[in-house]
């Protein structure tokens, strides 16, 4: 069945949404990381009655949304440019790109100095910078998790496999398959924040979307994760 599209307006709000038809009894509306709203209805629902319902659901749509908003990360362009300021696990570091005959990334001093034939070429200085932080995160997030194994084996919680993207709206997010994804520029931020969010992911192989049930197991697992939460709201990347 394709998609379709419609939007309600509640109060001063407007949620657009898709929705589509199926086999099912029930009317199913679900609030994505990315601020979708999807609708699966029984089949031969009239849409009259799907955005009444979606109107009836507002209110906790407008608090999902606010939730996912308060997860995402708030990270402006990068010039890759000698001077410009860059994180490294909640600590700030200049850019310092130098011209060398071999390629190389380290931090130095309170620097992240690059070096390459191109010298401040800033393109090739983004490339540099940006494996840099790929191979950084791999391992630290991989080290985070394993920081937690204790805890996640008292729970009978399985260590998933993390993989370490680039993405444009999300700290993190978990595959039906199980597998945590974890954005790159996570590593950016202090290692509470880390474990926050993979915590955070680790309880979304159970609990989907952000029920009461998802907040308490947060609660058991980490009991200060509203003081780590705050603390990443707070690495806006500048």
């Amino acid at each position: 069945m394709p998609l379709l599209a419609d939007e309600v307006r509640w109060g001063r709000t407007t949620i657009p949404y898709r929705y589509v038809y199926a086999k099912r009894k029930t009317l199913a509306i679900t609030v994505h990381p990315d601020l979708s709203v999807a609708v699966s209805a029984p089949e031969g629902v009239p849409p009259a009655a799907i955005r009444g319902r979606v109107r009836k659901r507002a209110p906790w749509i407008r608090t999902t949304w606010r939730e996912f908003e308060l997860y995402l990360p708030k990270q402006p362009p990068r010039r890759y440019i000698s001077g410009e300021t860059h994180r490294y696990l909640g600590r700030q570091y200049r850019l310092k790109a130098r011209p060398a005959r071999a390629e190389s990334v380290k931090l130095e001093r309170g620097y992240l100095s690059v070096t390459c034939p191109q010298g401040n070429h800033s393109e090739t200085v983004k490339r540099l910078v940006q494996d840099w932080y790929q191979r950084h995160a791999e391992r630290v997030f991989d080290e985070r998790l394993r920081a937690w194994a204790e805890l996640l084996k008292r729970n009978k919680i399985l260590a998933p496999a993390i993989r370490v993207r680039r993405l444009a709206k999300r700290w993190g997010s978990c595959t039906p398959s199980g597998d945590i994804i974890l954005n790159v520029e996570l590593v950016k931020a202090p290692k509470d924040c880390i474990d926050y969010v993979i915590v955070h992911e680790l309880c979304h192989l159970s609990e989907r979307n952000h029920s009461p049930r998802f907040w308490r197991r947060m609660d058991h697992l980490m009991p200060d994760w509203k003081k780590r939460r705050a603390l990443l709201n707070q690495m806006a990347d500048v």
